[in-house]
Formats: structure tokens, C-alpha cells, sequence
């Protein structure tokens, strides 16, 4: 894919960036380019361009505004003490994004001009990934890339839109967790579902984030972090939670997650599914129920909950709530954090990456 590039006449200027990047909080600042790609039946994927940051104009019947086809992905791009710039396993997000494409009927853009695409902003705007020189929890600074594609098309007519554009923007991004990691609280949602067998739930589409949110706030309201779902048939089994996937940690050292199907299978997730098999514990995928967890923890079986997603890698659960009352949290995390550190230390560099997940970009 051939990628043009019209730097933006008026970056943010050293100064300011240096401030943005001491404390760049999360989705509030963007870089000073943004990438496009827009696709047609007559050209295919066409007209590849990195231009300066800005607003898009869309007229009023663009199609994604009403009938919801689009899809996105979450990664980001490491510094690296040498001051190299990589991504991780982006080539999964590639071939994620072709499996969501193939559920919302729209062009599959190829896993190779995916990585282009977001090499080709990373490189652009590489000043913008923030350095991590005071190592330790509060050193996990990032690059949060956004790569999405959306119905551009303009037409009210139910059917896969004809025009489609794929775009990358990108925005620092500092570490997750502040003075520490602490363990994330949850709701159970015995109100609403996420998704069901032939829906959209392992389609990474902003629908199956909206359909979170009333259940999310619905956790916040219980003074919760995040919201668990169950699945929409029986209400029994576990799904996942509002943006994370969800691990038990059995007294025997084996590990259960929930099976996908319905739920969006993580790189996070996968990635820790190989890790855990390296490090010595049985990885189960399969149905895990709500009485299985409350029963477990209860027991002593399940010794640690953790949770997993791109932005908090990995967490430890505390406490499960819900309307019939409370499961604490499990007593451990030291798989949990073992787990953590081992991911956390490859993507900054500061581990050996023994699986080959790492992407160099600069």
C-alpha cells in the first residue's frame, strides 16, 4: 500500500508536548496526524494518506450514523529505554479487525496494509510515544492507537455500505493504574445481556460497547469499577466484563476463562492463554458459571480472579456484588501479578520476549 504523507504545518509545539506528556491522562490529547484509507467495489482500498489532525466533515445521511456499521480496534505503541518504538502482536489486532469486518459486511482490508498503516502513523508521530525513565508501575506510559472503519457511505438504505473508510489516530496514554494496582470491584448485571449466540458480541464494534454502558452505570451506581455479564439464554454462565476478559485461578494451579463464541476473544487475553501454558499452568477454555466463582472462592478452589484488556493488561478482581449480596476477593495475586509483570516487562522492553510478540517500528 502505497501511503502519502502532508505533514501538519502547525505540530504541537516541544514545550506543550512535554507537559501533555508528563500527564497525558487517557483519549484526551491526539497527535498531530491522523491516517486514511477509503475503499470502494471500483478501486478497492484507495487513496492511503497520513494528513494533519482534524475534524471530519460528514454529511447528515452518512450511513454509520444510522445504522451503526463500524468497527475499531485498541493497542499501542512502547518506548523502549534505547528509545526504540514497538508495537504488540500488532498482526492479531490486523487479523481481529478482518473477523469483525466479515461480520459487519464490510471490505477486508488485508492484516499486512493494516500494520502498514499503523506503522506508517507511529512513525509519523513518534515524538508523541512517551519515554518511561522512571521504570516501576508508574513507568507504563504508552501510545494508544486507534485503528477504525466506518460506513461512509452517504445513503439511507439498509445494506453494506459502498463507500467505506479506515482511518488510525493516535493519543499518549498514561500508566492505567495511579499509586499502585489495586484490585477492580464488580457488579453482576442481572438486568441486561451483552450479546447472544449469532449476535455481534466477538465482533469488536462500538455497538457492544454501547450496549455496556446502562449496566455500567448501573456498577458505578453500586460503587463498582466494572460490570459482569452472563450469558443471554440461561443467565448462569460467565461472559465478560464491560471492556475486560476474565481468568480463575484454581488451588491446583490450573486456569478457567470463560469460552469465546459470544464474547470478544482479546490479544491480551490470548496472549496470557500461551503464557500461562509456558509458565506451567493448564488453561481451560469453556463455560464457567456465576456459581462456580461464588462457590470457589468460598471453597479456597479459586484462589485468584484476575481480569485482562489492553489498556489495564492485567488486573486482580476484588470483590464480586450483586443484589443478593457479596463475594469477597481471593486471598492471592501472585499469579495474577507474575503474569502481569512477565507481559508488562516485553512490551517495554525490559524482559526477554521469548515468543516473538514484539514489533519494531522505529
Amino acid at each position: 500500500m502505497q501511503i502519502s504523507t502532508t505533514a501538519n504545518p502547525a505540530p504541537v509545539d516541544d514545550a506543550r508536548l512535554a507537559e501533555i506528556l508528563a500527564n497525558p491522562g487517557f483519549g484526551q490529547h491526539f497527535t498531530d496526524h491522523m491516517l486514511t484509507v477509503e475503499w470502494t467495489p471500483e478501486d478497492g482500498w484507495h487513496a492511503a494518506r497520513i494528513e494533519p489532525y482534524g475534524p471530519l466533515t460528514l454529511d447528515p445521511a452518512t450511513a454509520v450514523l444510522h445504522y451503526a456499521q463500524e468497527t475499531f480496534e485498541g493497542m499501542k505503541a512502547y518506548r523502549h529505554d534505547d528509545g526504540s518504538v514497538w508495537t504488540f502482536r500488532p498482526d492479531q489486532n490486523a487479523a481481529r479487525m478482518v473477523r469483525s469486518s466479515q461480520r459487519l459486511a464490510f471490505p477486508e482490508l488485508p492484516v499486512d496494509d493494516f500494520v502498514a498503516c499503523v506503522d506508517a502513523l507511529v512513525e509519523a508521530d513518534q515524538r508523541w510515544v512517551p519515554d518511561n525513565a522512571s521504570g516501576g508501575g508508574e513507568g507504563e506510559k504508552s501510545l494508544y492507537l486507534r485503528p477504525f472503519m466506518f460506513a461512509s457511505e452517504v445513503f439511507l438504505g439498509v445494506r453494506p455500505a459502498q463507500h467505506v473508510t479506515f482511518m488510525v489516530i493516535a493519543s499518549p496514554a498514561g500508566a492505567y493504574f495511579k499509586g499502585g494496582i489495586k484490585p477492580v470491584n464488580l457488579w453482576l448485571s442481572e438486568t441486561f445481556t451483552r450479546a447472544g449466540r449469532g449476535g455481534m458480541g466477538a465482533a469488536k464494534t462500538g455497538g457492544n460497547y454501547a450496549a455496556s454502558l446502562a449496566a455500567q452505570r448501573e456498577a458505578i451506581e453500586q460503587g463498582c469499577d466494572q460490570v459482569v455479564f452472563l450469558d443471554d439464554q440461561e443467565f448462569r454462565y460467565i461472559e465478560e466484563l464491560g471492556g475486560m476478559n476474565l481468568f480463575f485461578v484454581h488451588a491446583d494451579g490450573h486456569i478457567v476463562t470463560p469460552e469465546t463464541g459470544t464474547i470478544l476473544e482479546g490479544i491480551t487475553r490470548a496472549s496470557i492463554i500461551e503464557l500461562a501454558g509456558k509458565l506451567g499452568h493448564a488453561v481451560e477454555e469453556r463455560k464457567f458459571s456465576i456459581d462456580e466463582w461464588r462457590d470457589g472462592v468460598a471453597s479456597g478452589e479459586i484462589t485468584e480472579v484476575f481480569a485482562c484488556g489492553t489498556a489495564a493488561v492485567v488486573t486482580p478482581v476484588g470483590e464480586l456484588r450483586s443484589p443478593h449480596g457479596i463475594t469477597p476477593a481471593p486471598a492471592s495475586t501472585e499469579l495474577t501479578m507474575q503474569i502481569r509483570d512477565a507481559l508488562v516487562g516485553m512490551q517495554f522492553g525490559r524482559a526477554d520476549d521469548t515468543f516473538g510478540w514484539m514489533h519494531r517500528v522505529v
